[in-house]
């Protein structure tokens, strides 16, 4: 009984204990809250824009059998993508990629943190004393068919990766394949 009048006496004293049980169960948690905690408010909002995206940053257009379009720019044949050049790359298959071959990669500064291969229509292993010489020198190879390769290649440059490309025409049909047709 003496239990009862404590309660019924918080019960009036207290404005926010005179509610339902049903309203005090459901309070507002901060994860839900719609104003700022008290050390929010005394905080600033600052921006600081780093850097802006590259203007003349490379992208792969296109490719077809024959080649790639690269920032709008024809390329025949297999072609090595570096930061900001294009070069042509002397081997025809994937069993022609060797230390030698993948060497402008590797004496470039800055030096670059990954190689996308795009080996054609499928994805081909490499020789492994190749991929152990890259990795030695720090650089990451991802090996992947070349459609799956220039959206890589062109992902990480977007990201603002030091990027590389050492790509092999599909063999296949002379159309153009848009990679913006095939991103929808």
């Amino acid at each position: 009984m003496a239990a009862a009048f404590v309660l019924r006496g918080l019960y009036r004293a207290r404005p926010v204990l005179r509610r339902s049980p049903a309203e005090l169960l459901w309070a507002p948690r901060r994860g839900h809250r719609l104003t700022p905690a008290d050390d929010e408010l005394y905080q600033r909002t600052r921006i600081t824009l780093l850097q802006r995206e590259a203007p003349h940053a490379m992208y792969i257009d296109s490719y077809n059998s024959r080649g790639f379009v690269v920032s709008g720019n024809r390329v025949f044949g297999p072609c090595a993508l570096l930061p900001h050049s294009v070069l042509q790359w002397n081997v025809g298959s994937h069993q022609d990629i060797t230390e030698e071959s993948f060497s402008l990669f590797w004496m470039l500064e800055p030096r670059i943190e990954i190689v996308v291969v795009g080996t054609g229509d499928r994805t081909e292993r490499l020789q492994s004393q190749v991929l152990r010489a890259m990795r030695q020198r720090g650089i990451a190879v991802e090996v992947q068919d070349t459609p799956n390769a220039c959206a890589t290649f062109n992902f990480l440059c977007h990201e603002g990766r030091v990027t590389g490309a050492a790509l092999i025409p599909p063999p296949g049909g002379t159309v153009l394949t848009s990679l913006a047709q095939t991103a929808e």
